[in-house]
């Protein structure tokens, strides 16, 4: 065997420290290079945000108080506001021998000492009774139900504390609509949720939005709410160029989830768009709405709580 040469040695004993150098220098590459930013938190309503979430909900299916996909909805809009750094309480209660569930959202660190509640109810109707061809047929409620859910979990994203001077909370109602179906009354959860609010804690303002995806969107002045918060609310509407959709004109009294806290004495709205053909039909699809209608009461709404308009500037 020969020995190896010299100059072979030599270029055997460099490549370990060759590969050193090498590893030292991609090292030294990579830690001068800028750490990840953390995404910034977005702080303006997005309409097709909004709209994804609407979706998600049709996902579940039919979601009428009671069923398993009502309870899988209920449990996703618990999981969508822990994510977004919400506190959360439920209300579960009997009616009519099924169990129902009220999600109460409440934004972390709020400085202010006057709560706005915003509601909306997330259950579908069981029967599609103003079909006149699938009357015992369950109704999908993308509009009837998605809608006015979809808007307020849009709003856990995009709500801030420091922007807002009170408490908000993000009230997600059940069985509100099976009205007239086996016995039941309507706006049960609402009416459940009012009735064991603490005097010394009452919502200063409660705002319903029910029924607002529709992609013909005509949300109108409605009877039973409080004619100073509803043009307050109108107005900023208004300003945001959305007057021919959110139109400052009664048309239409409803029974809705605002009508418990109105009978108590607290200033509460009902936004809602009651010129819907698909109202309790099996047509009540993905298809009848849209990303624009949602963005612009989502819009709306953030902007109120924004505005002077909601500490009541707006009335003196």
């Amino acid at each position: 065997m020969n020995p190896p040469s010299p100059h072979r040695a030599c270029l055997r004993s460099s490549r370990p420290r060759y590969r050193r150098l090498v590893w030292l220098a991609i090292l030294l590459l990579y830690s001068c290079r800028p750490l990840p930013s953390t995404p910034a938190r977005r702080t303006v309503f997005d309409g097709e945000n909004a709209y994804q979430l609407l979706a998600r909900q049709t996902e579940f299916g039919f979601r009428p108080t009671g069923s398993l996909a009502g309870r899988q909805t209920g449990d996703w809009i618990i999981q969508q506001l822990l994510a977004a750094g919400w506190e959360v309480e439920t209300q579960e209660f009997p009616y009519m021998g099924t169990t129902c569930r009220n999600i109460i959202g409440k934004m972390p660190d709020s400085a202010g000492e006057e709560v706005v509640l915003l509601g909306a109810h997330y259950d579908t109707r069981l029967k599609a009774d103003r079909d006149p061809e699938a009357r015992d047929e369950p109704v999908l409620g993308a509009n009837d139900g998605a809608s006015g859910t979809a808007v307020l979990l849009e709003l856990a994203q995009v709500l801030e504390a420091d922007r807002i001077p009170y408490q908000v909370w993000l009230a997600f109602f059940d069985a509100e609509d099976n009205g007239h179906l086996n016995g039941w009354e309507w706006a049960v959860g609402s009416s459940y949720m009012a009735s064991r609010l603490d005097p010394s804690g009452w919502p200063e303002l409660v705002i319903v939005v029910d029924m607002i995806g529709d992609a013909d969107q005509q949300i109108y002045y409605e009877y039973n709410s409080d004619p100073s918060l509803m043009q307050a609310i109108w107005q900023v509407a208004a300003d945001l160029g959305y007057e021919e959709t959110i139109i400052p004109e009664y048309r239409h009294s409803i029974l809705d989830d605002h009508t418990a806290f109105a009978r108590l004495g607290i200033a509460a709205v009902d936004m809602i768009d009651f010129d819907y053909p698909y109202w309790h039909t099996t047509a009540d699809t993905l298809d009848k709405v849209s990303a624009a209608s949602l963005e612009r009461v989502g819009r709306t709404v953030e902007a109120f709580l924004e505005s002077n308009a909601a500490s009541g500037d707006s009335n003196e």
